[in-house]
This record gives C-alpha cells, structure tokens and sequence, in this order.
C-alpha cells in the first residue's frame, strides 16, 4: 500500500455522537479523546510519519463557556495521562496554532510536551489547538512585513518557500491525505495554505467511532488516488490522456 507521509484529520463528530445516544456533548469529547489515542497508534503502526490532529480551532471559543472548559479540561487530561507514554514510543509532539492569547497553564503543558519529546524521532504528533488557517496565513504575512520594515529582507524576495518557512508547520512537510469524520465535507479553516494539494477522503462515521479499520479505509482510498500535482501523472501518458 502506498502509505502517505504525513496525514491530518478533521475530527469531527463528537457532539453527534453523543446526542444520538442521549448523552451530554462532554461525553462525546470524551470518547473522541479515545480515538486520538486509537489514531496515533495506528499512524505509527501503519508506517505514517507525520499526524496532524485538529483538536481546536480558533473558532471553537465561540461555543458555549462550560463546552470550552470541558474541552480545556480534556486536553490536559490527555497530556497528562499520555505524556509519558508517547515519549516512550518515541513520539514527538509539537503543537500549532496561535499561543498569544492562551492561559498559563495550558501553555506550560504544551511547553512541556513539546519539550521533552523534542529528540523523538519514531511519529511526529502535530496538535493544532487555537488553530485557523487564514490566521496563521495572516501571522507568517505579518512576520515577513515586520522583516521588511526592518530592512532585514527585501519585499520583492519573498516567495512561497518564504511564506511556508513562517508559518506554524514550517519543517513540516504539506499533508498528502487529509480526513474528515462525520460526512461533512468542508476543510473548516484547516491547514488552507498547506493542503493545496492534499488528497480528501471524507468519512461518514462520527469521531469517536473512528478506528483502525476506518483509519486503513482511508489509506486505501488515498493509494488508489492519481497524484498530479498540477502536472499529468506517469500512467497518464502511458494511456495518451
């Protein structure tokens, strides 16, 4: 099987997964946090070197007050209880997205799951966490005009490799295969710089339901998938198309 690189999922679907079983929407977080663990498990035992996780968006402060601290909650749970774990299974954990604005004891948890699993070199576990898209567009362009006005580069040098290289995932290689839970089919603000040329599968099971199994689904269908890159693929001229 043609396994992809680096692949980033949209979880999605926890808050319908617990609302079709009559349950709060913190349950439904709660057994989406099962599923990161069955996901980063499986990257590593499926060959994947790099996984993006969207764990929080920029957007998601929008929703109601005890749904955020139930979410904050969660993630230091799981920093807490899989920390150590990962270091031993050699993952690396780094974390994207905007810090500015995010409280000290959130901030010192990243720090410090970054920090120690920093030598790791087995899977590259990407968090996105206060994450938007055109935000961190927005950051790496404010980077790049500081610089400028600074006289440190010239305007008229900055190319995409330049714009790549500020951004949040700079070293990261682009995700060849993003999923989506939940049958929705939109990339909500998701890594829009990078994904240029990502494959999409869309899945219809919920977040919390997401396994191996649905994990290898998706892996199959990326393998069957026809990378051009904007150029015409090598079968392709064999067939004259």
């Amino acid at each position: 099987m043609n396994t992809p690189q680096h692949v980033a999922i949209i979880m999605d679907g926890n808050g319908r997964w617990a609302e079709r079983r009559g349950q709060t929407r913190t349950t439904g977080h709660r057994k989406g946090v099962e599923a990161v663990r069955e996901a980063v498990r499986s990257a590593g035992e499926l060959g994947v070197k790099y996984l993006t996780l969207f764990a929080f968006s920029s957007e998601n402060w929008r929703r109601p007050e005890d749904e955020v601290n139930d979410l904050m909650g969660l993630l230091k749970f799981f920093i807490r209880r899989d920390l150590a774990e990962l270091h031993r299974e050699k993952v690396r954990v780094r974390i994207i997205g905007d810090r500015r604005t995010l409280k000290p004891d959130i901030l010192s948890l990243l720090t410090e799951a970054e920090d120690l699993t920093r030598a790791n070199d087995a899977l590259e576990l990407i968090i996105a966490f206060n994450y938007g898209g055109r935000d961190d567009i927005t950051r790496a362009a404010r980077l790049l005009a500081a610089k400028a006005a600074r006289g440190e580069i010239d305007p008229g040098s900055i190319s995409e490799d330049s714009i790549s290289s500020s951004m949040d995932t700079a070293g990261i290689p682009d995700p060849d295969l993003i999923i989506r839970t939940s049958g929705e089919q939109r990339i909500s603000n998701f890594l829009i710089w990078q994904a240029a040329y990502s494959e999409f599968v869309f899945l219809e099971c919920l977040w919390p339901d997401f396994n191996r199994a649905a994990f290898e689904d998706a892996l199959r269908e990326y393998g069957n998938r026809n990378r051009r890159f904007g150029s015409v693929a090598e079968r392709d001229l064999a067939l004259g198309s």
